[in-house]
């Protein structure tokens, strides 16, 4: 465990800040949430400001001192921009040189020239699942749609048939999968181990990105079948480019994070000894911040320089990777500083007495916290972010596995139903050039099913480790 994990455990241990009961506890983070979905939905506001103040709400409804509620806000902000803020900006400049280089588009035709027929739905589904797991996924979905409408358009698919897969693929990685900033800060916050999440989540994102993917598929291609909107059919990123990085290196390039967090993972496990030399090597390479940065640095020259770029011409794509990141940054960092309040006023405390009282299990109760955050505020990202702070407490005492599966339990929770209140909906409905009632039969539904599934699973391996 990271030396930053024990100051937030350390942290999340911290006596409550209030003394009120159970019954206050509850009615202040019920109208705390409330305030935060309100502005978000209501009043439009952005969520670093809408969960701030509902930070201050929170703690003001408890009736915590404001100066301690001040204090367990920043505090909670600082501890997760200091664990998660490098490690997205790694991700997006990762995914900056993916797409700008052509090595993205290098991926996609290189599948696509081998699938073809049946094979296409499970070729989007690969594509999308590669190509998202270093991307965010607003980024994945505005890199892939012209893929998918192109594909649907010139190979006479059903664009659900072909958009569906894509669009699961995305979304699993997003919801699951490490480096992507949800499931970051949920393993920060219940203090897991990164590479047994990554692993595990894998083995949970599998099986349900075919569910949800290339399966389902077929009914929403039934339920709406709409051809591909001849207006949303963009200049693809890389048309301007002379040449384009090799496919093997693009995949080895992208993969080069995962593999050495997995290896970590391995050797840990199989090791288990911090004195051995191996262990103490793989301990290294395999943390995030330096798998990543490995990453990114290789990628350089893999992606930048293969596709003819000047060392200005690199230098600029990097710059422009950091700017966007700025309010999901933003975003994470106010909703760790919501996470931090919820533990100081008392209500890790709370819940902990609740999941005992109740018999429901906290993997089951981490999901349907993580559910009812989503319906609420829209975001996936919020939903886990606040459902971590709010179950952090039931990790203790967890082994290694169930702690990781605990995270993968909270992010399968911050997929269930997107709807009007969420981004991603309308993103999804206007490429597709969709009715609202046709997207919430497709994408809506998708990411239920991703959600449901991805729960059963997770129950399913808690039986077994």
């Amino acid at each position: 465990m990271t030396s930053l994990s024990v100051e937030i455990l350390a942290a999340d241990a911290a006596e409550p800040i209030t003394s009120a009961g159970n019954a206050q506890l509850g009615i202040a983070v019920l109208a705390g949430i409330a305030v935060i979905v309100l502005l978000i939905t209501k009043f439009k506001l952005h969520a670093f400001l809408a969960l701030t103040i509902g930070s201050l709400a929170l703690g003001a409804f408890a009736g915590a001192p404001l100066a301690d509620t001040i204090k367990s806000f920043t505090t909670g902000l600082g501890n997760t921009v200091a664990g998660v803020g490098v490690l997205i900006a790694l991700g997006a400049i990762l995914g900056k040189l993916l797409a700008d280089s052509g090595g993205a588009d290098q991926i996609v035709d290189t599948i696509l020239a081998k699938a073809g027929g049946r094979a296409m739905p499970w070729a989007m589904v690969l594509i999308a699942s590669v190509i998202g797991l270093p991307l965010f996924f607003e980024v994945g979905i505005v890199l892939l749609i012209p893929v998918v409408l192109l594909v649907a358009k010139r190979g006479n698919y059903s664009l659900m048939r072909i958009g569906i897969p894509a669009l699961a693929g995305l979304s699993v990685m997003h919801g699951l999968i490490p480096p992507h900033p949800g499931p970051l800060v949920a393993i920060d916050a219940v203090g897991a181990n990164l590479g047994v999440t990554l692993a595990l989540g894998l083995v949970v994102a599998i099986p349900t990105v075919i569910i949800a993917g290339p399966l389902f598929s077929r009914y929403a291609a039934r339920w709406v079948d709409i051809p591909a909107p001849e207006n949303m059919i963009p200049v693809r990123p890389s048309e301007d480019l002379e040449k384009r990085p090799g496919f093997g290196v693009t995949v080895a390039t992208v993969l080069l994070p995962v593999v050495l967090m997995l290896v970590k993972a391995l050797v840990d496990i199989v090791v288990d000894d911090p004195e051995n030399g191996v262990q103490k090597v793989t301990d290294v390479i395999g943390s995030p911040l330096i798998a990543l940065l490995a990453a990114v640095l290789v990628a350089l020259f893999t992606l930048g320089r293969a596709a003819g770029f000047t060392k200005e011409r690199l230098s600029s794509t990097v710059e422009k990777s950091l700017a966007p990141i700025a309010g999901v940054l933003m975003i994470v960092g106010a909703g760790g500083g919501f996470k931090q309040t919820l533990i100081d006023i008392g209500v890790g405390q709370m819940i902990l007495e609740f999941s005992e009282d109740w018999s429901i299990p906290a993997l089951l109760l981490a999901w349907l916290i993580a559910v009812a955050i989503r319906l609420a505020t829209g975001s996936a990202t919020v939903a886990t972010i606040s459902a971590a702070g709010l179950v952090a407490p039931l990790a203790e005492g967890m082994s290694t596995s169930h702690t990781a599966l605990l995270v993968l339990a909270i992010g399968a929770g911050s997929l269930f139903f997107s709807h009007v209140n969420d981004a991603g909906f309308w993103l999804v409905k206007e490429y597709f050039g969709m009715t609202v009632g046709q997207t919430v039969k497709t994408w809506s539904v998708m990411e239920t099913i991703i959600s449901v599934v991805g729960i059963g699973f997770v129950l399913l391996l808690s039986l077994v480790l």
